[in-house]
């Protein structure tokens, strides 16, 4: 059992949790609870700790692992381990998925673009809701938020381990490259020239989400083929990003299912 916060492995899990860099170069991330660690991929499973007391109540839990991918941590150490104020007990290393956007290219995909989103919690949300609605992919900025970040992970409710993402290097040209695969680019925007409903979205569709702040640059917003907006009433202007994007997601589900516009 660790008991020492001087432990190597105690130090490289604060570090995958505290440091994107450190994550990036050993492609390998932090989940923690039990759903989070229950849902890894046997095949990305590294290694899994439990804290003293977890595993004195939950042995069954524990036979889940092999004897060789678990270690027992003490209570105080597995608390500074933790990137949360109540740890679970159990937290997970798990090897990172590597997607391209073929994989995300399906008969008639439907894709959620996000451009420089900065709140974890919004990300992890989106991806969530990406798995419910049955999106076929998410493709990211290079500035948007690291999906690998302990809160996103936390938000995404285990979806980051079945929703294929990809991080373009060139925002722009993945753009350019989509519409020249026959994606229409659909913007949520203030300035949108239709209400949300209207558009077809039974074709390859994606959606194209901007900054809470900010929204989309303005090379995003030219490279789309039509700016929908979303009515609002009272004084309200605009939606949280990942509400606004649950909305437009979920009238392109509608209408695939139904074939109603």
């Amino acid at each position: 059992m660790i008991t020492s916060t001087s432990s190597s492995q105690v130090k490289t899990v604060v570090s995958l949790q505290k440091k994107a860099k450190t994550r990036k170069e050993t492609k390998q991330f932090v989940v923690e609870g039990m759903k989070m660690v229950s849902e890894v991929p046997q095949d990305r499973l590294v290694k899994v700790y439990f804290s003293e007391s977890f595993a004195a109540a939950n042995v069954s839990f524990l036979n889940k692992f092999a004897k060789e991918q678990t270690e027992l941590v003490s209570d105080i150490v597995f608390a500074q381990m933790s990137d949360t104020k109540t740890p679970q007990g159990a937290l997970a290393i798990v090897k990172m998925a590597q997607y391209t956007v073929q994989d995300m290219m399906k008969d008639k995909p439907l894709l959620l673009l996000v451009e420089n989103l900065q709140d974890p919690g919004n990300l992890g949300t989106i991806v969530r809701m990406a798995e419910g609605a049955g999106v076929t992919g998410v493709i990211l900025s290079p500035n948007t938020v690291d999906i690998y970040n302990p809160k996103t992970i936390r938000s995404t409710m285990g979806s980051v381990y079945r929703v294929p993402f990809f991080y373009a290097k060139d925002f722009t040209q993945q753009l350019a490259d989509l519409k020249q695969a026959g994606v229409r680019l659909y913007a949520a925007h203030l300035d949108g020239n239709c209400e949300y409903t209207h558009p077809d979205y039974t074709g390859s569709s994606a959606f194209l989400i901007g900054n809470e702040a900010n929204g989309l640059t303005k090379a995003s917003s030219d490279a789309a083929d039509v700016l929908v907006r979303i009515p609002m009433q009272g004084q309200v202007e605009s939606f949280n990003a990942a509400v606004a994007c649950t909305i437009l997601t979920f009238e392109a589900v509608r209408q695939r299912r139904t074939g109603v516009r």
